[in-house]
């Protein structure tokens, strides 16, 4: 009995320590390329079989709660913004000088013509609360060893996949590669980061890479043209008065 006892305070142990772990892999990579706020200019490619376009942003961020979007480039669609809140989101068209808040019916419908859905801006979750985190292999990506974590959404968390695998390299905690997969196991799109430089006082990716498993041949690019890290940024930024201005 105190044998039993002494195997299973032995596994908790272990889980526990692998399990903190995978919650410090995950938490560091992500606040690497996050911070606690952000603000900077990058530019997004949409490649399709049927065209390629390039836009401009500018954007600030405060964690994954608050976020205004302002694009620059092309000049048809410069000054159009998007306004993120906690999970509500709208869009001002400077064209037509309206707001639209954007309805559930629409959060699943594509970001600016883009490989990410206007879900994934108002739900863009810290992974750290809303999955359990385990490692569950090393792997060589890219000729660099990766830890492979397995996230599993928690039970009632507002999340839409079903599984995430997630790729870290050992050597400076940087993310490589994130799979999403839907609640039927089924891959919908991987996420590539690339082109390691140092940008805003830390060795970042400044290159992500959406590829759409359900749509062939079609995938998204962001690129930092700059960036700050943990800057202060005024409340007034995430407001109706500079949405629409």
């Amino acid at each position: 009995m105190k044998n039993l006892f002494i195997s299973i305070m032995i596994i908790s142990i272990s889980y526990l320590a692998q399990s903190q772990s995978a919650y410090d892999i995950v938490d560091k990579a992500e606040n690497m390329y996050k911070g606690r706020t952000c603000k900077g200019s990058f530019t997004m490619t949409v490649v399709t079989p049927e065209f390629t376009r390039t836009v401009k942003m500018d954007s600030w961020w405060v964690g994954n709660e608050k976020a205004l979007i302002i694009i620059k480039s092309p000049a048809k669609e410069a000054g159009n913004k998007t306004l993120k809140i906690g999970n509500e989101m709208w869009n001002y068209l400077k064209a037509t000088e309206t707001t639209i808040k954007i309805p559930p019916s629409m959060m699943l419908s594509s970001w600016n013509g883009s490989d990410l859905t206007n879900d994934d801006l108002v739900r863009e979750s810290k992974l750290t609360d809303d999955y359990d985190l385990k490692i569950i292999a090393e792997e060589t990506i890219d000729n660099e060893m990766c830890w492979k974590l397995e996230l599993s959404p928690k039970p009632n968390a507002p999340v839409v996949w079903g599984k995430i695998y997630y790729w870290v390299k050992k050597v400076d905690n940087l993310p490589a590669i994130l799979q999403f997969y839907d609640e039927k196991g089924s891959l919908h799109r991987t996420m590539y980061f690339s082109d390691i430089k140092t940008m805003g006082g830390r060795k970042i990716p400044t290159k992500w890479t959406i590829v759409s498993n359900k749509k062939q041949n079609n995938y998204t690019t962001f690129v930092y043209d700059n960036v700050q890290f943990d800057v202060k940024i005024s409340d007034r930024i995430f407001s109706f008065k500079e949405l629409e201005k």
